[in-house]
This record gives structure tokens, sequence and C-alpha cells, in this order.
């Protein structure tokens, strides 16, 4: 059952009038007897908040109901079911249960969460002997050649994790950014924004945005610096800079989120969380609705005639395995 995607422009619930101007993401689905629609929201890492569900009985057609209820504008279909979700790929709507949503285990979330804390503790301390300005951020050093290195060995180390659980068999040469790359649109990388708020001269970082299998190592450069500090360090030392660093974490960063979803980052607790918090920020840019994963809820407790609205709570998502 897929579900209907659109922008909310009103709101007629009662006491709700002005909750789509915070809110302006709707979805909606049918169930045997009820409508169902859930808002959200369109900025930072989106959100479907389950804590504003309507449901109304059965009455015409789906598209009208939201339409008339919501001025739903933009309406198009889900691209999974609802209650569906997708095997190591976090996407908004999935923010309960998110280790059994993604097929995922404790044990890989606590070494991942050991990899990246050890990246940014490297990263943390660099930036006590270099500000991040405008001016330099092409510093280069054996420190940054170092760290470098590291975090793009993690990288390649995720990359290879997804597609050889996607099914897909390396090439007798192992793989390559020509097999990577395949990762881009599935895992929705480009989407991810990583912010240094503390520092107003990085400039946000989107590492994989543009990646393109034309040139899959050229497009993304904090890879390809590391590419070429790696195999000749005499004629590219100058590549190892401090912006190639913080990119290269920041794909770290990214590569966590799509597959123990961002909140750990923001909201875990622990070590990581501390340190993650006061330097980064991580967001979605340019967002497509139509691959968020759709809650399937329980109906809501507040009636008003044959209309409910309130909290509700999501029956568990059930994981897809990833295709590639």
């Amino acid at each position: 059952m897929k579900a209907l995607v659109y922008r909310n422009t009103k709101s007629t619930i009662t006491g709700w009038d002005s909750v789509h101007k915070q809110q302006p993401r709707g979805v909606a689905y049918e169930t045997g007897t009820h409508f169902v629609h859930i808002y959200g929201t369109a900025e930072g890492l989106w959100t479907i908040s389950n804590g504003l569900t309507v449901t109304k009985k059965k009455e015409g057609a789906l598209s009208d109901w939201v339409k008339q209820t919501f001025g739903a504008e933009d309406i198009e279909p889900s691209n999974l079911d609802v209650g569906s979700t997708i095997e190591g790929v976090w996407r908004p709507g999935l923010d309960k249960e998110v280790l059994q949503g993604l097929a995922e285990t404790d044990p890989n979330l606590r070494l991942a969460e050991q990899s990246l804390l050890l990246l940014i503790e490297r990263l943390d301390e660099m930036l006590l002997f270099i500000e991040p300005t405008a001016q330099s951020l092409a510093t280069h050093s054996h420190k940054a050649r170092e760290l470098l290195i590291l975090a793009c060995t993690e990288v390649e180390a995720q990359w290879k994790h997804h597609l050889q659980r996607g099914g897909v068999t390396p090439p007798k040469a192992g793989f390559t950014t020509n097999e990577y790359v395949k990762l881009c649109d599935p895992l929705r990388l480009e989407e991810y924004e990583v912010t240094l708020p503390r520092y107003a001269g990085v400039p946000p970082a989107r590492p994989f945005l543009g990646w393109s299998a034309a040139a899959p190592t050229q497009t993304i450069p904090w890879y390809d610096a590391y590419n070429k500090t790696k195999h000749d360090r005499k004629a590219h030392f100058d590549a190892a800079t401090l912006l190639s660093c913080i990119q290269a974490i920041a794909a770290n960063i990214v590569l966590f989120s799509v597959r123990f979803g961002p909140y750990r980052l923001h909201h875990g607790g622990g070590m990581l969380s501390a340190l993650f918090n006061p330097t980064f920020a991580v967001a979605l840019r340019d967002c497509d609705p139509r691959t968020f994963y759709i809650p399937e809820v329980t109906e809501v407790d507040r009636r008003l005639g044959d209309l409910m609205w309130g909290p509700a709570d999501i029956l568990r998502q059930k994981p897809m395995p990833l295709k590639l």
C-alpha cells in the first residue's frame, strides 16, 4: 500500500489552524476503514510527526480528502509501501526502533561510533593548532595527510559494506570508485549537508554532491586529494589540506547517518554526541519526500464525530533488502 506525499497549505482541524505553517509536509494513506494523515516538517533532518496524526472514516477518494482538509498540493505517490524501510538506509520517518528498522545491530553501532569518535577527536586536536578560516583551509601538513588517509580508509570500508549488503560482487582487483559511485542514489548521499556552526570560515560540506560515474574519483575532490597524496606524497603533499580533512570527516558523518540514523549523533548520549554536538550539525537538503519512510500508525484518541487527531503510536516498521 503506497501513501500520498504532498505540501500542506491549510488546516481545518479545530485548534490546529496554523499547524501547516510549522509542519508544511503531509503524508496520507488509507486502511480498510479509515483515511490517515500525518504532518511533517521540511527543514533540518525533516520529520514525519506521528504526534500530529489525523484519521477519518473512509468516504470518497483519499486525494479529495487531503485536498479539502489540508489543502494538499504537489501530490505524489510514495516510493515504498506504508510501514516499509530499506536495510541500512535511514530516511525521515524512522525515528523509533531505528536499529530494527535498518536491520542493524548494537555491536555494529558501537564499532561505528568508536571509529567516528576517533576521527572527530583527531580533527578536534588539529583545530587546536589551525583555526579554520577562509585563509587557513588550504593549510597542509603531515598530520593532515595522516588524518585524510585514515578518514578515507573508513569511508571505503563503509562503501564496501553497502555494496556487499546490496549483493554486489567485487571485481578481481577489488572495489574502486567505479563501483562505489553506484551507491550515491540508493543511499541518497547527495542530500546530506554537514556544517561547523562555530567556524564561520568553513563552508557547508555536501561531500557527495555532484558525484558522477563519468569521473567517480575526480567529482568528489576530498577523495581525489586522498588518492593523490596517498599514492604520490612528493608530488601531491599539498593536497592533504585542512579543508580536505574536514570534508572527509563530513563524509564519514554522512555514512554513519545513513547506516544508523543521524539522531544517534545529536541525541545518542555518550562520548560521540558530546564531541559531535559542539562542532557539527547535519541536515538534509533538496530532499525527495517520496523516498521517506511512511510509518504505519494506530488510531488516535481525540474524537470529533468520525474525525480523530492527536498523537499516534507507530507499529514496527519492516525492513526490506537493499537492492543495487
